[in-house]
Formats: C-alpha cells, sequence, structure tokens
C-alpha cells in the first residue's frame, strides 16, 4: 500500500536529521533561548527583511493555531473563518475549548473576500452577540486553493479599515509558495498580516512551524502564553534547528516544489482519465471526482481519504503528495487508475 493520505506521513529530510545529530551533543540553553533557535529567528527576519518581527517556534499547527488566536483575542471575541476553515472543522474545538467562538461563512472555494466578512459583521450587532475581531485564513487553503497578492491585499486593507485582526494558518505555505499560480513573496507577508505561522511540519521538517507576530500590539507576554498552554519546549532546540536547516538555503522551497510537481504530474494523469475535479487546486491536495467502484479498485493499493459523497455513484477524494512523494508510485497510481 503505497499513501497519498497526508503530507507528513514521512518522518523528515536526511539533512534535517542529520542536523539534529550533529548538534546532539552540543549543551544548549533550553525553552528556545538556545543560541541556534536564536539564529534561526534571526535568519526569517532577514528573509523577510523586517528585523521588528517576534519569532516563536511551536511544534504543530493545531497547538499554533490556538495559543496564538486565544492570546490576541479579549473574552467577548470571536474569530472568523471560511466553513472549511482548520480551525473549525478539524481541530476538535480548540479555538472553542480556549472560550472564542469561530464565525463560518460558506464559500464555494475556500477563500474568504471582505464581502463575506461583512456578512459577519452585518450579524453581530451588539454587546448581545460575540463580537468578531479576528480573521483566519489558510494559505493554502483546506481545499488546496490560494490566495493571490491582490485578494490578501483587500484583505488586509479591510481588516486595518474595521480594527480587524488578520491572521493566516501557513501550515501549507511553501506548497502555496510555489504554485505556478501564486505572485507572492515570503517576504510580502509581514506586511499584509497581524500575524501568521510558516508551517515545517508537512513540509520536510520532523516537527515545527514558526509563528511570526508582525503587529506590535500582539507581542506582550506571548512567552507566557506559550508556557500555560503547555507548549514551551525544554528542547526547544530541536524546532529551532530544524527551520534553521530548511531556510538557510532553499530547501523549503525546494521540497514544496517537489510536492507541487508531484501533484501536477497525478493532475494530469487523472484529467486524462477523468477531468472532474471538486475544486481548482495548483497546490499538493487534488480532489478529483471519480466513480465509487473505482475508488474501491484504487484503495487495494493506495491510501487515502473519501473527502465526500458527490451522488449514489460518485465520490470526491482527497489525494495529497509530499516534499517525499515517489514519482515512481504517482506513475504508478496513474496506470492503475487507466
Amino acid at each position: 500500500m503505497y499513501s497519498f493520505n497526508n503530507d507528513y506521513s514521512e518522518g523528515a529530510h536526511p539533512r534535517i536529521l542529520e542536523a539534529l545529530m550533529e548538534t546532539n551533543f552540543i549543551q544548549e540553553t533550553g525553552y528556545g533561548n538556545d543560541s541556534i533557535s536564536i539564529k534561526a529567528a534571526e535568519l526569517l527576519r532577514t528573509k523577510m527583511n523586517r528585523n521588528d518581527l517576534d519569532v516563536h517556534f511551536l511544534v504543530g499547527g493545531t497547538q499554533t493555531n490556538l495559543i496564538a488566536i486565544s492570546a490576541f483575542l479579549r473574552p467577548h471575541e470571536a474569530a472568523i473563518a471560511a466553513d472549511s476553515g482548520h480551525i473549525y472543522v478539524h481541530e476538535t474545538g480548540a479555538i472553542e475549548a480556549t472560550g472564542h467562538k469561530v464565525l463560518t461563512v460558506e464559500t464555494a472555494d475556500g477563500k474568504l473576500t471582505p464581502t463575506h466578512i461583512q456578512q459577519i459583521l452585518d450579524a453581530h450587532t451588539d454587546e448581545h452577540m460575540v463580537k468578531p475581531k479576528l480573521v483566519y485564513i489558510s494559505n493554502s487553503t483546506e481545499i488546496g486553493t490560494i490566495y493571490n497578492k491582490k485578494e490578501l491585499q483587500n484583505l488586509s486593507n479591510y481588516c486595518r479599515e474595521n480594527n480587524l485582526i488578520f491572521y493566516m494558518d501557513g501550515a501549507r505555505l511553501g506548497s502555496a509558495l510555489c504554485s505556478t499560480e501564486n505572485d507572492l513573496e515570503l517576504k510580502d507577508l509581514p506586511e499584509l498580516f497581524d500575524a501568521f505561522y510558516i508551517g515545517g511540519t508537512k513540509n520536510g521538517a520532523l516537527m515545527g512551524e514558526a509563528l511570526i507576530i508582525c503587529n506590535d500590539l500582539l507581542k506582550d507576554d506571548f512567552r507566557y502564553h506559550i508556557k500555560q498552554k503547555g507548549a514551551m519546549l525544554a528542547k526547544g532546540r530541536v524546532l529551532g534547528i530544524q527551520f534553521y536547516e530548511l531556510f538557510k538555503d532553499n530547501l523549503f522551497y525546494e521540497l514544496a516544489d517537489h510536492a507541487n510537481k508531484m501533484a501536477e504530474k497525478l493532475k494530469i494523469g487523472i484529467a486524462e482519465v477523468n477531468d472532474t475535479f471538486l475544486t481548482n487546486s495548483p497546490t499538493n491536495q487534488l480532489f478529483p471526482i471519480l466513480p465509487n467502484s473505482l475508488i474501491e479498485k484504487l484503495q487495494e493499493k493506495y491510501t487515502f481519504i473519501v473527502w465526500g459523497e458527490i451522488d449514489n455513484d460518485h465520490s470526491a477524494i482527497r489525494l495529497v503528495t509530499s516534499w517525499a512523494t515517489d514519482e515512481q508510485q504517482v506513475e504508478a497510481f496513474i496506470y492503475d487508475l487507466k
């Protein structure tokens, strides 16, 4: 069985494991104050041409989202997300468990627009309801779509005009930035967002996300929030080492580019058989619609998620490629499909 379930089935890129081994016996300060984590944070600031960014290394995406959102919001404030948003669908109520409601709006492509957000603001008028305060997006989205620069500029301007915090989940940011349809650079993001994170777990790291806080009003005491939520690792070096390795050259982008290329190869092969897809994804997640009988045959050799029923005879499946996806297995999938 070969897995197209997700982009974290494999462990980590060999260079990351080598870096962890090479530094293993070097004694370091704990809790993210080690020399390598400090160097990794400075490297990310350099990559984004901003020396005023706060950088925090955390283990996983859900952990990062719940700590950031709960720290940024007052008790009566809520987050806004697409109805497919990760914080609404796939985080077991983590945000709600911190006392903050997630307000959602239905979208066709997983992306929010100012019009969507205005609907939420119009529906929440006074102190008898929660107050919408933070706009949550992911790039790429849960259904593989991406935001272009103009869309993000429009959202950013709208949030500033309406005193809303603009926050991005970047679990698959590498795939988004390496998409053939992308017009963004990493250095653009601090100008657009109040805070965002760069995903390592789904792009070749053993684990880890880098939270970037851009807005000075959100920075104070953030390490207290990390500690209180149980996320301050004594051996924080483990995270810093990985991000330094990913960004000291182009490894981060090379790994994401490989995942995207494998997805594109799958997409072309699938389209030759059946060109119906649930979404037009230019990233490493594909959602082809196939006959249920064909899905059952494919499941004899491959694992993937059946995303949802389309009708009695057809379903959408999710195929995810990774930094380590074997091109021969992609070719085998296409051959078996045909």
